[in-house]
């Protein structure tokens, strides 16, 4: 079992594959998605990672987060979760950011994330009620949903009883969706079909628990290498800077300086530039 991964939906397109055929899907970026805090065994009685997304103002977040983070050496995160793991194994290094190499195209994953609010909503609309008599006896009530009690006995109405309230704004997961393809220089995963939510709404992305996973999948997990990427970065200004240099001397024009010499058979000629 490993750890999950806190992604954003970004909205839907369509990628096109190699023998011509177009799959929707759904785009979820990985915005700076780093490991928290670990728990443990020994201390907390199971293994699991918290892990963090996203980047929240310090105005927004209480002291006791901020030094939370602070003790990660982590920035401030807007959504933070857990993912359990089976055992110590399956932990990575707090302060660690997870690529989207974390999933590999052909894999299965389950998504979980709350779906689009509808507001309030009467029975009809929330429930799929077929309402009253559209009739004369029925005046002005043609899609309520009726009568709700049960006589004197019990005299109430019982919790959970279907009526109109708010419609949707639920957790819900969606299971056994095909990752398409990932982008680990954006943190992208692209996800077939849709998921559950709104654009710009948080999501927990899992490995599929009822399908095994294939082979190549990394273990404990595909992290960022960023001291790779700070080397990269001092050595590309380098290399930028000779590359023009040499341009411009290949390009520079070459200037030859030729001293006369008199011709054979000529003449002498003295300072005024007469013959002597």
């Amino acid at each position: 079992m490993r750890t999950g991964v806190i992604a954003k939906k970004v909205g839907m397109t369509r990628l096109f594959q190699e023998d011509g055929r177009h799959v929707p899907v759904t785009v979820l970026a990985l915005e700076d998605c780093q490991v928290v805090s670990h728990r443990t065994a020994e201390r907390d009685g199971y293994f699991a990672l918290q892990v963090g997304s996203g980047e929240a103002k310090q105005k927004n977040v209480a002291k006791p987060q901020r030094e939370h983070f602070a003790k990660a050496e982590v920035g401030l995160k807007r959504k933070v979760a857990e993912f359990r793991v089976e055992s110590g194994e399956g932990l990575l290094p707090v302060g660690s950011t997870i690529s989207a190499d974390h999933f590999i195209a052909g894999q299965y994953v389950d998504i979980t994330g709350h779906t689009q609010g509808k507001g309030f909503a009467g029975a009809m609309k929330r429930w799929g009620f077929g309402g009253l008599r559209a009739s004369h006896g029925v005046s002005l009530s043609h899609r309520s949903h009726g009568s709700t009690g049960n006589r004197q006995d019990p005299g109430r109405v019982f919790k959970g009883k279907k009526m109109a309230g708010h419609m949707g704004d639920r957790q819900r997961t969606q299971q056994n969706l095909e990752i398409v393809r990932t982008d680990a220089d954006r943190g992208l995963l692209f996800v077939k079909g849709s998921v559950p939510g709104s654009k710009n709404g948080w999501l927990l992305v899992r490995d599929a628990v009822k399908i095994p996973l294939p082979e190549g999948v990394p273990f404990p997990g595909a992290v960022i290498d960023h001291n790779a990427a700070k080397l990269e970065a001092e050595v590309a200004p380098v290399e930028v800077v000779e590359t023009v240099v040499e341009q411009e001397l290949e390009a520079a024009p070459v200037e030859t300086t030729q001293e006369s010499t008199p011709a054979e058979g000529a003449a002498p000629t003295g300072d005024d530039g007469k013959e002597g």
